[in-house]
């Protein structure tokens, strides 16, 4: 063929054309983490409750001042004043917790934790937290940037001076990190309430200037950030703290474009990878890890996202530090409890309500930057959020239960906080019973109610899952929004992840209103195009599918390792 013809010329640029639409690369191997090949593709019994509606029944039961149940409000205002010039509030740690309330230390005891992730749960899932019964309470909220401590940084509490004379916590690296996160996420959501731009660059230039000092070593139990001096108290080092650095500062690149955050996100991701071993402390390392896999993604960093990701998930194996505490992957008498988050080792395992559910936040998004850990986190979903409904005392029948008689308080809106392998209260009635679940609240102090067991901190996070997890019309596949909480990714196009635990391929049904292509990002084919309504998407046996949804007609452009739709990338590498 003469190329100097214009008819075999244009036929040959209409080839190439069309060779390059079709040539979108080969499918993505799928990365295994061993200690979530030991779940079982499908837990048993099995049980996927509506979250969505539990997060917004907590909205609507936790933000009422008049409430008018037997334990009256859970919500006041606090008039102190501390930090910013106006009334803020505070929400029970967890049921009848006697430090709290508007009569106890002038009401000033509260927890960020609390407020903040309510706030994010109902943000994800519509409700306008900034005018929501003549209050705007995400400006009511920014009184823990702590201003008078001159750390300059979101705190658990308004004045930690208070908090420990309330019975509180002590410096805690996380406790001091985490908030931050969540103050990151809320903005994201509520973007334009006033200061919110001055208090996430004064986080960010913090959090950059403790990454500059520590110069890769966290080994501290916390940092002063207003001494810009690491500390060592009685609590074990933390060294993922370096996690809850990067994703900060990962996300004010992202909004401030500035490239000091940019070397301090890389810098802290680095400090988190040089430890010789897991050092997980609470929930701040799959933030990390979440930060490694799109620093690779995007810029071209080759962090060991696997590492990361068995660190998680086999835990802290380091003496010093938070030994055990990782992913419980187990059957505790009729129940398998895959999935939950805590230690691995106390009493033969405990999870936490908070913990477990956080994880969803940084891993589902994670599988956009890095897809061949698809396979991995929908299975590891699938269990964890099958697990977590035992939280929920409505969920749970009266022998597995700490306290069945005063579970009707909760109107099955409030959870326990935790899940115990063994009751370790050596209640005689759950003598050999597997699981129970319970809960700390009690003996925190001294003339705690047993009520203390029902956790608001612990359950004001089931927004997270109520935005991300959706049921499909096969019992078992999971529809899993992978855009939910990625607060500051490039989010062009609808994307979800499915995971199919049976061993012969399913056929799910999409549904949308639009005419669309479907993409898989694993496989790297089209599964539908030009459809609307109902969809159906076959899913192949004990595999994922990443599917990204796309306007009908939209090409597919190859930019370098890049595959790009309409100029945005729907695959990295």
């Amino acid at each position: 063929m003469k190329l100097s013809d214009p008819m075999n010329l244009l036929l040959a640029i209409l080839l190439t054309f069309f060779s390059c639409a079709n040539d979108t690369g080969v499918p993505v191997a799928q990365t295994t983490i061993p200690r979530i090949e030991q779940m079982p593709n499908m837990p048993q019994p099995y049980k996927i409750i509506n979250w969505e509606r539990k997060a917004l029944q907590f909205d609507s039961l936790v933000f009422n001042f008049s409430n008018t149940t037997s334990f009256g409000p859970l919500i006041w205002l606090d008039s102190t004043r501390r930090n910013m010039d106006q009334v803020t509030f505070g929400i029970y740690t967890v049921m009848g917790d006697i430090r709290q309330g508007p009569k106890h230390n002038n009401g000033e005891f509260h927890e960020a934790l609390t407020s903040y992730q309510a706030m994010i749960g109902a943000g994800l899932l519509g409700i306008d937290k900034t005018n929501q019964h003549g209050f705007n309470f995400v400006k009511m909220s920014q009184n823990y940037f702590n201003i008078t401590t001159r750390w300059n940084i979101v705190m658990n509490n308004t004045s930690p001076a208070v908090s420990m004379a309330g019975g509180g916590y002590g410096r805690d690296w996380w406790y001091d990190v985490y908030p931050n996160i969540l103050y990151y996420g809320l903005a994201a959501l509520y973007p334009k309430v006033e200061n919110t731009d001055m208090i996430q660059r004064s986080v960010a230039n913090q959090f950059y200037k403790a990454d500059s000092v520590l110069n890769g070593n966290y080994n501290y139990s916390y940092f002063d950030y207003g001494k810009m001096k690491g500390m060592q108290n009685m609590i074990p080092q933390q060294q993922d703290a370096a996690g809850g650095h990067s994703w900060v500062l990962l996300s004010a690149y992202h909004k401030f474009g500035d490239a000091r955050y940019l070397k301090g996100a890389k810098s802290a991701t680095e400090a988190l990878l040089s430890q010789k071993e897991s050092r997980f402390y609470e929930n701040l390392l799959p933030f990390g890890t979440y930060t490694a896999a799109r620093l690779n993604a995007e810029q071209g960093t080759h962090y060991d996202v696997t590492k990361l990701l068995n660190w998680i998930f086999d835990g802290c194996q380091a003496k010093d530090g938070r030994y055990g505490w990782g992913v419980i992957a187990d059957r505790w008498g009729d129940f398998d409890v895959d999935g939950l988050q805590g230690s691995i080792t106390d009493g033969g395992g405990y999870g936490f309500f908070m913990n477990t559910v956080v994880m969803a936040w940084p891993l589902v998004p994670m599988v956009k930057y890095e897809p061949q850990y698809a396979k991995a986190i929908g299975k590891y979903m699938l269990n964890a959020v099958n697990a977590a409904r035992l939280f929920y005392p409505d969920q749970v029948d009266a022998a597995h239960q700490w306290l069945p008689e005063l579970k009707d308080v909760t109107h099955g809106i409030i959870g326990y906080e935790g899940i115990r392998k063994m009751d370790d209260y050596n209640k005689p009635e759950l003598k050999g019973i597997s699981p129970v679940s319970t809960g700390d609240g009690p003996k925190w102090v001294a003339g705690q109610p047993k009520e203390a067991m029902f956790s608001l901190y612990s359950t004001s996070i089931a927004g997270i899952y109520g935005a991300i997890v959706h049921t499909t019309d096969v019992q078992g596949i999971l529809a899993l929004d992978c855009n939910a909480t990625d607060f500051y990714g490039d989010n062009p196009y609808p994307e979800f992840l499915y995971f199919n635990p049976y061993g012969e391929t399913r056929t799910v049904t999409y549904r949308t209103d639009k005419v669309v292509d479907l993409f898989d990002i694993v496989s790297k084919k089209y599964l539908a195009k030009a459809q609307q309504g109902k969809i159906a998407l076959e899913i192949p046996a004990g595999e994922a599918c990443l599917i990204v949804e796309l306007p009908a007609g939209t090409r597919l452009v190859k930019d370098g390792k890049k595959l790009k739709a309409n100029n945005a990338v729907i695959i990295y590498r």
